[in-house]
């Protein structure tokens, strides 16, 4: 069976490690603009954009180094298991925050942990299948990954009738905890040679192919305009919440997120079994940037119709589904594999600096001017990028 020689122990233990993961950490996600809101009120677009993007600023500082370190001693395995213990810990501990600055200091640290755990893992990840199913098992883990995305918000919108959103963070400490379990006791990491495990960070660098720095170019445009998805839960809360009341308009939001992360499940794998077959770059400018501008188009215009809201939610899984698969495909095809976590660990930096500029930019010019500005400014950056990656890359 074609299965079997990609869907070994490795990979499913990764994937089923970043469900009960995600399912943790997005069943906080999902509440945090409502959490937000009922800490600091009108103020919360400008401060949600500013956490989410100094978040994801603090995992890109640390994914740099954490990559170069696994290549430098090879200890991808613990790196990665550290990792998923202070993103599932600090996410839990967000329930005893009081104030918005409490919350901030525990996404940054939980996000550090993602950025430590992740370019060791997708270096494993690339080490654990062939070449030629690079597509599939990336695209199965982006999967097991959304599976999560979606179990975690259902829960949330499922609890946040019973409990408090507080006890709700609480509870996310349950799947993060199996998360590190698993990652613990189900990985076997391939001993390799270390030969240039004396050579500097910047060698390294350095080392990293020409065409992955064209690469990382077009994946810098994109991120700055490619805002955080909780400025789109904002959105529907902010359109609903004079027709339906904060209760009902907050947990419709938190559907629709749901409803996103079940249309990404389904697109990561079938994005990442495609891309194996017809090519990488046609699908991530097309279904990844363009799909991104016309889904910011979308969110321009008001709108209290529901379904007119899932199309657009759908559209978001569908873009998300294939710029995160298919960015860590193309780059293990253009990585050799002494700079293969240096590499992933640079392109997620890139991916961190650019969603701290668009998450600030599009929540700032939300609050000073207006949203349609806000998502224009998103659609036009995306567009630009889809024509750079068609311009440029050669294959």
């Amino acid at each position: 069976m074609k299965n079997k020689k990609w869907l070994n122990r490795n990979v499913s233990a990764m994937s089923f490690t970043s469900l009960f993961s995600d399912a943790g950490h997005e069943m906080a996600t999902a509440i945090l603009p409502s959490f937000l809101t009922e800490l600091v009120g009108a103020t919360a677009p400008q401060l949600l954009g500013l956490i989410s993007g100094l978040e994801d600023a603090s995992a890109s500082f640390v994914k740099v180094f954490s990559g170069w370190l696994s290549d430098k001693f090879g200890n991808r395995k613990k790196l990665t298991i550290f990792g998923y213990f202070l993103t599932d810990l600090f996410v839990g501990l967000i329930g005893f925050a009081r104030s918005w600055l409490e919350v901030l200091v525990y996404r940054i640290l939980a996000w550090m942990g993602r950025g430590t755990r992740e370019p060791p893992r997708d270096a494993l990840l690339a080490e654990s299948v062939d070449k030629k199913f690079y597509g599939h098992a990336f695209g199965f883990h982006r999967a097991m990954d959304t599976l999560g995305a979606i179990i975690g918000p259902m829960f949330a919108f499922l609890l946040i009738p019973l409990v408090s959103f507080r006890n709700i963070f609480f509870l996310s400490l349950i799947p993060g905890s199996l998360a590190v379990i698993t990652i613990a006791f189900g990985i076997k990491e391939k001993i390799r040679k270390l030969k240039n495990s004396k050579k500097s960070f910047v060698w390294h660098l350095k080392s990293l192919p020409k065409e992955f720095r064209i690469f990382l170019l077009v994946m810098f445009i994109f991120g700055i305009g490619n805002f955080h998805r909780t400025l789109l839960l904002l959105r529907v809360q902010e359109v609903l919440t004079p027709v339906s009341g904060v209760i009902i308009a907050g947990s419709m939001a938190v559907l629709f997120y749901a409803i996103r992360n079940v249309a990404q499940a389904i697109a990561d794998y079938g994005v990442g079994a495609l891309s194996d077959r017809i090519g990488k770059k046609i699908l991530l400018a097309i279904f990844g940037f363009l799909l991104f501008g016309i889904m910011s188009i979308g969110f321009i215009y008001t709108s209290t119709n529901l379904f007119y809201f899932i199309f657009l939610f759908i559209l978001s899984g569908v873009s998300a589904a294939t710029y995160t698969t298919l960015e860590k495909v193309y780059a293990a095809d253009l990585l050799p594999t002494d700079v293969r976590g240096t590499g992933y660990g640079v392109l997620q930096t890139i991916d961190g600096i650019g969603d701290f500029v668009s998450s600030f930019v599009v929540g700032t010019l939300w609050i000073t001017i207006s949203p349609f500005i806000a998502f224009t400014y998103g659609a036009v950056i995306s567009f630009l990028a889809a024509f750079m990656l068609l311009a440029l890359m050669k294959k």
